[in-house]
């Protein structure tokens, strides 16, 4: 059975029954002299201030259900000086006029939820405690859901950027095919272009031009001084392997030095004279060979014969005159009798001083040597064929 409650003294501080312990005044000290201090307080002296909840104690009103717990009122830090009054007053009476303190209830059971002991120091509950019991979410759950937040924007633009590139291979595909289909377009003209060109170039060959032939073969062409006689040579294939040139001329320009055992006779062109020599004859086609150290410009021999009806240009010397021309047209190709090769007959006009002289066609091809005309007659020369000058000599 619990001893009775008593009320605090009316006028006075409540007191607060405390086992074995005083309550100092505020800002420490000891009792009045002459006066005993009771459990509690001192006399006179005003109500201690409010306290932290000592440990093992709650800070509030208790849970529904649980009886409420004795209140005892906190033990403040004593003075070192205030110790042994403390000590010495323990075993006294309360002097006159003062209640005696009730000793402290001991409260088993629900007052602590571990069978009466006291708890270990500190809060009896947590500052908050969750709603419903709920623990909170793993961090690393949230960093999950920001990973694949982070894949699908990446998907997303890697899709976005695989398509544009898609669209811009289809688009380079077909301007790389209309580019081919250009090109081909541009290489069909251009062949067509070519084939034009080059008809239009025949078509111009075939056209007979006698001062282009001209141009062309007079820087071959010399006048031969042999003894009292002159007459026309002409440089022709490529140069002699003793690095000198090969030249054709007729053997009866030549025959007075050859017969008197001769073989230099002169070439002369311009103001220039240049020895050449006598190398072979062949006095039935009247065919002569020369050589000079000289270096010229070989002319090209035709490979077929000539057609009656061809234009021709005939280069030479008449009665000594330099680098004459003369033009005309092929009249007949034919037979010579008495055992000499076949003659070419033209009408472009000749004269003493142009045997020897190249016959050219329109090709800028040496066709012949002119080697005489008729006598009391105008329009009829001749010329041995280049065939058969070349099979002779093989210098062509």
């Amino acid at each position: 059975m619990d001893p009775p409650r008593l009320d605090p003294h009316r006028g006075s501080a409540a007191v607060y029954p405390q086992a074995a312990g005083f309550y100092p005044p505020a800002g420490g000290g000891h009792p009045p002299a002459g006066q005993a201090a009771s459990p509690g307080h001192w006399a006179g002296s005003s109500p201690p201030p409010a306290q932290p909840a000592a440990p093992g104690q709650w800070s509030g009103p208790a849970p529904a259900g649980w009886p409420a717990p004795q209140q005892q009122p906190a033990v403040p830090q004593q003075s070192p000086a205030a110790a042994p009054q403390q000590s010495s007053a323990a075993g006294q009476q309360p002097p006159a006029g003062y209640a005696a303190a009730p000793p402290s209830p001991v409260v088993p059971g629900p007052a602590y939820p571990h069978g009466g002991a006291s708890p270990a120091p500190g809060p009896a509950w947590p500052a908050s405690a969750p709603a419903g019991g709920a623990t909170p979410r793993p961090r690393g759950r949230a960093l999950t859901f920001v990973a694949f937040g982070l894949a699908l924007v990446l998907a997303v633009v890697s899709g976005v950027q695989a398509y544009q590139i898609s669209r811009l291979s289809d688009r380079l595909a077909d301007t790389d095919q209309r580019l081919a289909t250009a090109q081909s377009g541009d290489g069909a003209r251009l062949d067509g272009l070519e084939q034009r060109a080059q008809a239009l170039e025949k078509q111009a060959g075939a056209q007979f031009n006698p001062e282009a032939v001209a141009t062309a073969v007079l820087p071959s062409v010399f006048r031969v001084r042999a003894g009292q006689f002159t007459g026309t040579a002409f440089a022709v294939g490529k140069p002699d392997t003793g690095g000198g040139t090969n030249l054709f001329t007729n053997f009866h320009v030549v025959e007075s030095v050859w017969v008197g055992g001769g073989r230099e006779v002169f070439l002369e062109r311009t103001d220039q004279r240049y020895p050449a020599t006598i190398v072979k004859v062949d006095e039935v086609n009247d065919i002569a060979q020369l050589r000079t150290t000289s270096k010229f410009t070989g002319l090209v021999t035709a490979p077929a014969a000539v057609k009656p009806g061809q234009q021709i240009v005939v280069v030479g010397a008449p009665l000594g005159l330099q680098d004459s021309v003369t033009t005309g047209v092929v009249s007949a190709f034919r037979e010579a009798g008495q055992g000499s090769g076949p003659v070419i007959q033209f009408d472009a006009p000749i004269n003493p001083g142009n045997s020897g002289g190249p016959v050219i066609n329109g090709q800028k091809q040496v066709v012949g040597i002119a080697t005489a005309k008729a006598r009391d007659a105008e329009g009829i020369g001749l010329a041995v064929p280049i065939k058969v000058a070349c099979d002779g000599f093989r210098i062509c």
